[in-house]
């Protein structure tokens, strides 16, 4: 794999699992509204989609009041447990050093609430690990919409053809393609690897120290 200016990430399930706190989030809001028989596994087939999509898929309500109403709910508890159920993958720290040693920039483009992960890794490092990060309230279309990575190219001012995307599902995958930068498909999640391969890519990784080869080239 070729080296870039830029490396932009998704965050769950490509820098951390935090799966076990989605779940519980998702499981407290939809018991609580009479949905109690939705599995954990339908649950973590919906992360990477915003809050509403979610909740939307698993229980075919459209009514975008109460939507909202269940991202607030699901956002309050989140507040409370997430990040204390969330798990840094374990090569992720010597990935993001090997690529500031080598002059990379670093940015994260999540659906998650840029708070909640500036929280998460400040928990992790000394200080943030990344030039930036776009969250869910920072773009006006969620993933695949390119917004996000589009105002990381601006904001870093590094063309398209120069950066990375990492991501772990199919809506990471048409954000990249979206975009016109290349994507590094990473097996940390749910989506098998047939799928990650149907967009364009640089790769399909069982994890991110595929980067960490790269940085030693």
């Amino acid at each position: 794999m070729k080296r870039y200016k830029l490396y932009l990430f998704d965050f769950d399930y490509t820098l951390a699992d935090s799966s076990r706190g989605i779940v519980m989030c998702f499981q407290n809001v939809l018991k609580r509204n009479g949905y109690p028989d939705i599995s954990d596994e339908t649950i973590k087939k919906t992360i990477g989609l915003t809050l509403e999509e979610a909740f939307s898929s698993m229980t075919g309500k459209k009514d975008p009041d109460v939507l909202s109403r269940w991202r607030k709910e699901y956002v309050a508890t989140a507040d409370r447990v997430m990040n204390d159920a969330t798990r840094l993958f374990d090569e992720v720290p010597a990935m993001l050093e090997a690529l500031r040693m080598q002059g990379a920039k670093i940015g994260i483009i999540s659906t998650k609430y840029r708070y909640r992960i500036e929280d998460f890794l400040l928990r992790h490092f000394e200080s943030l690990p990344v030039d930036l990060i776009i969250g869910g309230e920072d773009v006006s279309s969620a993933k695949p919409s390119p917004e996000g990575i589009n105002a990381a190219l601006e904001r870093l001012g590094i063309a398209a053809e120069e950066t990375l995307y990492c991501g772990d599902s199919t809506v990471d995958g048409a954000t990249a393609r979206n975009a016109g930068v290349d994507f590094l498909g990473v097996l940390h999640g749910v989506t098998p690897r047939k799928e990650l391969a149907r967009y364009p890519n640089v790769g399909i990784a069982a994890s991110l120290i595929e980067i960490l080869s790269s940085c030693s080239n």
